[in-house]
């Protein structure tokens, strides 16, 4: 059983992780560093979780008499769970302006605008960072200095730009309280002074060949799960951007055709606004060594929605810092981060090819504001870049082995 020493002492991990303490009930530990109290019960033979609350505002006495009371609901036939949701809807007249309940209405009224991978970030990003804290506080009586000592905590994992993106989702979301008539400041907008500011410059990136080879070289000599390792192996060779790499759906790579990939624009944007506008999709030459790679992912993930999937839910993609923990592991943290190869690609190629500056802006989807004008350039230049493409991969897979040799020494 758990003390409250030994649940004070617990630090968070790379993955999120449980404590059990007994009859099913449990401390969901996040990466993040929130301690949440759950407990696991069976009702008409069907497993269910309860969600108690976040530790310390829910103590472990507290917990435990939860676990009790949802046990005695449970002999007189009731299920825990559905009494705490009419429980809520009796009192929503006391608990409707809530600082979580208010953020999820905000939520689930904006997420039609964005992509499934995108929505996913901006909720898993509250319900780590800030729901923990601020969650059960009615939204009128949140202050300036709970908003920063939230984000702090954020910002000491060395995360400025994410501190600041969750910044502006807090915004967005006093805001729609303000405007329901529910809130009537804006505390996250305050605070953006105080907050630690973002290196100025370019993000952390290896642009010597030499280097980047090497730092290849050392990555795939980790262990680590293959897919993972598969991802950051395209993630080089293509110069995409991360999130649109582990988002990636295999209805996409089935379509390759030609040796072209076509990544629809509303994945690139993150905004379903885009969707259907060919005119932004952005087309990636892929090399014989991108094929190759794709080839041996189809047997680890073929089967699933998701190329990339996530470890606990295959329908959902995974993380962009399963790549980074990668590199950090490798020895390049501070020095290289998984936006870095596009930084790479760029530097090298333009180095190696500076008459094609214009082709290799295009490979890295720095497209023309003028529609006509980028379609016309990307069936005017498809030729030159799928050969840029092909000089790419021979550059920086030199002395590499073929994919294949990424499924030894895997972390399962």
């Amino acid at each position: 059983m758990l003390t409250d020493t030994q649940i004070k002492k617990t630090k968070p991990a790379e993955k999120a992780f449980k404590l059990s303490d007994s009859g099913g009930l449990y401390l969901y530990v996040t990466p993040a560093g929130g301690k949440l109290w759950r407990q696991k019960y069976r009702f008409a033979g069907s497993e269910k979780l309860l969600s108690i609350g976040p530790y310390p505002a829910v103590s472990l006495l507290d917990a435990r008499k939860a676990r009790d009371d949802a046990k005695a609901m449970l002999r007189a036939g009731r299920d825990p769970g559905a009494v705490r949701k009419m429980e809520k809807l009796v009192g929503a007249q006391n608990t409707a302006d809530t600082f979580e309940v208010i953020a999820r209405e905000w939520f689930e009224l904006t997420k039609p605008r964005w992509i499934d991978h995108h929505a996913e970030d901006v909720i898993r990003s509250l319900e780590n960072d800030v729901f923990p804290r601020l969650g059960a506080m009615p939204i009128r009586d949140v202050t300036a200095p709970q908003v920063l000592a939230t984000l702090r905590l954020v910002e000491k994992r060395d995360a400025a730009d994410t501190a600041r993106r969750i910044r502006q989702r807090m915004s967005a979301i006093f805001v729609y309280a303000i405007a329901s008539g529910r809130g009537e400041a804006d505390p996250a907008a305050v605070v953006l002074g105080a907050m630690q500011p973002v290196k100025k410059g370019r993000l952390p990136a290896i642009t010597k060949l030499p280097d980047a080879r090497e730092m290849l070289a050392k990555v795939e000599e980790e262990i680590a799960h293959p897919v993972t390792k598969l991802a950051h192996r395209l993630l080089a060779i293509t110069a995409l951007r991360p999130g649109a790499i582990v988002s990636t759906p295999w209805e996409e790579l089935d379509a390759i055709e030609d040796g072209l990939w076509v990544v629809p624009a509303a994945r690139m944007k993150l905004k379903l606004a885009h969707k259907g506008d060919e005119a932004r999709d952005h087309l990636i030459p892929m090399p014989a060594q991108a094929l190759e790679a794709i080839e041996i992912l189809r047997t680890l993930t073929g089967r699933g929605k998701m190329a990339f999937p996530n470890a606990r839910h295959a329908h959902k993609p995974m993380s962009e810092n399963a790549i980074g923990y990668l590199l950090n592991r490798a020895g390049y943290h501070h020095r290289h981060v998984p936006h870095g190869w596009r930084s790479t690609f760029s530097t090298v190629m333009n180095e190696t090819y500076p008459a094609d500056k214009a082709v290799i802006d295009l490979m890295l989807a720095h497209v023309p504001k003028d529609k006509v004008e980028g379609a016309y350039n990307r069936a005017q230049h498809l030729v030159r870049r799928k050969e840029l493409a092909q000089l790419w991969a021979d550059l920086i897979l030199e002395g590499r082995p073929p994919a294949s040799e990424l499924l030894k020494g895997r972390r399962k």
